[in-house]
């Protein structure tokens, strides 16, 4: 006789042949539900059950314990064997869907379990995104909605081998808790935005009449518009987007100064503003020399028989000069506001900062180098604190003829956002002479200069309509992983496996991108309120609220990522690129033929697939984790916390700053969706800019596409004082852990983390 039987978590419990009948009794009902079972039914259950315990009682025997899932298995077979298939068919079915929920709630226990008992620092999921607080309540809020809608794509959502895939660590789809609901990033273009206005939903916002407001504006289009989508928002031609609003707020300034200088309480500014105007869209400027002489005249004949010819030079000269400084001032403080909203302001559900970058660099206009210079001044004073600010993430666009060399009209602006690089780590820089970048450029276009997000992300070829080949208005769908060192170590060495898998998983990539663009794509603009419905998206003007979003999205890319080359190459060769002229032969092989894969599909599907260097710290120490528990440690391989960033040399490798430029610089061309290079030098830079401008004019020599510094950077929380400190602040004397710590910056814009 059965005395007990095994539940699943080990339990053993008194064994009850009614449960057996119950779950036959509910797989009989299931098959006619609106049919109560008839006296003939009820007699074969107890038939049915008797065969089960006999069943149970022979394996016994036979030293087989009775455990709940092979109780079930015998079941079925019992159902089976008395021509009952359909019956055993959903009981099959039942027993599926009960595994489901506890799978899914086991699952999602431990996930909600782990978020609220440890910290940042132990849980890799706690880092997948550098702007959520994930220990704050709204934070965690974030991710509990967030690993709930992961699991339930990977359940029901994806194909079966896609999400196998993706749970094993082969591949990472990322940000899998949007996956039914939105795309990545957008590159924001501001100039028609303002000009027509638009709306967050609570109110109509008319063009902005200052660049206070307009630094205002810009802070709430970035908002608004990240509400909309899971990745980062980015300003690609910010001095361009902003210069009018400079000229705006020199209008009022020049007409408010001469009537405070005249004293005159009725005094006409509607000429003066209109004159200034009128000189902006005829010159391009205002400030420049030739159109402060037209002003100049234009004043004089507007004021001469207001004041005598004695004093009207001097009047004149004065009202133009202090028009000038009150706008210098109040451009610092709308900068100064821009920053400061975009490291406070809350989006998505007051869950995180809006993940912004702005990009600029090539505006020669008094009005476009009167916004970078004082960008750059406001990111040097640091936040109300000293604090250094993380948003927006800058990135300074490197031109030949623009700012490169003395005499360039920037030249002036490079060496001060070195300068301030060198103190801030902000700003990165981008090289608008790289072939790959500069083949997009035309003359006089702003818009077809090659700009980026702050993580790297770079969105240009645009195969789908080549006509549209510029910057505002697009951004990257969509990006998934693949996790090199796995195929590497698959492989055995065998270049032949090596390339056969890789072929294999970059194609199910290609398959589960498109999966997805699909979803995206049957959505309607009302679900982008702001994205769609305000036209930021490229096209999605000419779109009414019911209308699909299917072709206008297709001018986005979707990215093949990869991490870990470098432990790739060494599981395939035995030395990184770093080491030997074969592994990087080898590295530049494999990651030219993954671009070629992209390239090929491209023109096979017609959108825009692409190559990314992925960024993600929790990533690729999700990797490594997975793979160490099944190959276990191999040197140089697993036997680490993290797997190096996409194709960088590893961090912890003896080599010269300009060595490592030269190699990764041979891998930027390939990466079309994105790359960056970095390295990391000791001693305070503050003190040796030259040398922090001549690392960044070599990396543009050596074709870097983005690049950054890293370097110490530490600020006593006391005094203010931002430089490098070791035990002792020399500003103030305080010892570090007198009351607070010292704040150690050094790591800080390494990494921009996606997820």
């Amino acid at each position: 006789m059965i005395q007990y039987i095994i539940k699943r978590d080990g339990r053993k419990v008194t064994f009850n042949p009614k449960k057996i009948s119950n779950a036959i009794s509910k797989a009989m009902i299931s098959l006619h539900p609106d049919v109560e079972l008839n006296e003939q039914e009820l007699e074969q259950i107890i038939l049915l059950t008797d065969d089960v315990v006999t069943n149970l009682e022979k394996d016994i025997e036979a030293n087989i314990d009775p455990t709940v899932e092979h109780t079930q298995d015998i079941i079925e077979r019992v159902l089976i064997k008395n021509d009952l298939a359909d019956c055993a068919k959903e009981y099959i079915l039942y027993r599926k869907q009960r595994t489901d929920v506890r799978t899914y709630n086991a699952e999602l226990t431990k996930i909600y379990r782990d978020l609220t008992s440890k910290s940042t620092a132990d849980m890799d999921l706690k880092r997948e995104n550098a702007n959520i607080d994930a220990n704050a309540p709204m934070g965690l809020m974030l991710r509990f909605g967030s690993e709930g809608s992961k699991d339930f794509v990977k359940k029901y959502v994806l194909k079966p081998e896609h999400s196998l895939a993706h749970t094993n660590g082969i591949i990472h789809i990322h940000d899998l808790d949007f996956y039914l609901l939105t795309i990545n990033c957008c590159q924001i273009g501001l100039k028609d935005l303002f000009k027509r206005g638009f709306s967050t939903g609570h109110g109509f916002l008319r063009d902005p009449q200052s660049i206070l407001s307009a630094s205002a504006l810009c802070c709430i289009a970035i908002q608004s518009n990240q509400n909309d989508m899971h990745g980062g928002q980015s300003i690609p031609m910010f001095e361009y987007d902003l210069a009018p609003y400079v000229v705006k707020s020199y209008a009022k300034h020049l007409s408010s100064t001469i009537k405070l200088v005249l004293r005159l309480s009725d005094f006409d500014r509607n000429p003066i503003l209109l004159k200034v105007s009128d000189l902006y869209e005829k010159e391009g400027s205002v400030l420049t020399d030739e159109s402060q002489k037209t002003l100049r005249n234009f004043i004089y004949l507007h004021l001469e028989d207001l004041l005598k010819e004695a004093v009207l030079d001097d009047t004149i000269e004065y009202i133009l000069k202090e028009a000038i400084n009150l706008t210098e001032r109040e451009t610092y403080q709308a900068m100064e506001a821009l920053i400061h909203n975009l490291n406070s302001m809350q989006s998505r559900a007051g869950a995180q900062v809006p993940f912004s970058s702005i990009n600029y660099g090539t505006g020669t206009t008094p009005e476009q180098r009167m916004i970078m210079k004082n960008m750059l001044l406001v990111t040097d004073a640091g936040l109300g604190l000293g604090e250094t600010p993380i948003f927006p993430v800058q990135i300074f666009k490197v031109k030949d003829g623009v700012n490169t060399k003395e005499g360039d009209p920037n030249y002036d602006l490079f060496k001060l956002a070195c300068k301030v690089s060198a103190k801030r780590l902000f700003p990165n820089f981008s090289f608008l002479d790289a072939p790959y970048n500069k083949q997009y450029y035309v003359e006089g276009h702003p818009e077809t200069e090659v700009a980026l997000m702050g993580c790297r992300t770079r969105v240009f070829g645009n195969d789908y309509d080549k006509t549209k080949q510029i910057i505002p208005g697009r951004g990257n769908l969509s990006f998934t992983t693949v996790n090199l060192p796995r195929l590497a170590i698959n492989s055995h060495g065998s270049l032949t496996k090596f390339y056969q898998d890789l072929d294999r998983v970059i194609g199910m990539v290609f398959e589960q991108l498109v999966d997805r663009f699909k979803i995206i794509a049957d959505k309607h603009v009302y679900n982008y309120p702001f994205l769609m419905g305000q036209g930021v998206w490229i096209d999605s003007e000419k779109l009414c609220m019911d209308d699909k979003i299917s072709e206008v999205i297709k001018h986005g890319s979707l990215s093949v990522g990869f991490i870990g080359l470098a432990e790739a190459l060494v599981a395939l060769c035995g030395e990184h690129h770093g080491q030997s002229q074969n592994a990087l032969d080898l590295g530049l092989e494999i990651i030219q033929h993954m671009r070629d894969l992209a390239d090929e599909q491209t023109k096979k599907v017609g959108l825009n697939f692409s190559l990314f260097s992925t960024p993600a710290e929790g990533l690729s120490g999700r990797f490594v984790n997975i793979d160490k528990k099944i190959f276990g440690e191999i040197p140089g391989v697993t036997d680490k916390e993290y797997y190096t960033n996409s194709f960088h040399i590893p961090v912890n490798f003896p080599i010269s700053a300009a060595k490592k430029i030269e190699i990764e610089g041979k891998f930027h061309s390939l990466c079309n969706a994105g790359s960056i290079t970095y390295v990391e030098l000791d001693g305070d830079l503050t003190k040796n800019t030259q040398a922090f401008e001549d690392i960044i004019l070599y990396m543009k020599d050596c074709g870097i596409g983005y690049g950054s510094i890293n370097h110490p950077v530490d600020r006593c929380p006391v005094c203010g004082y931002v430089g490098i400190i070791n035990d002792v602040c020399p500003k103030c004397g305080r010892k570090d852990g007198e009351g607070v710590s010292i704040e150690r910056l050094s790591k800080i814009g390494v990494e921009c983390i996606c997820k």
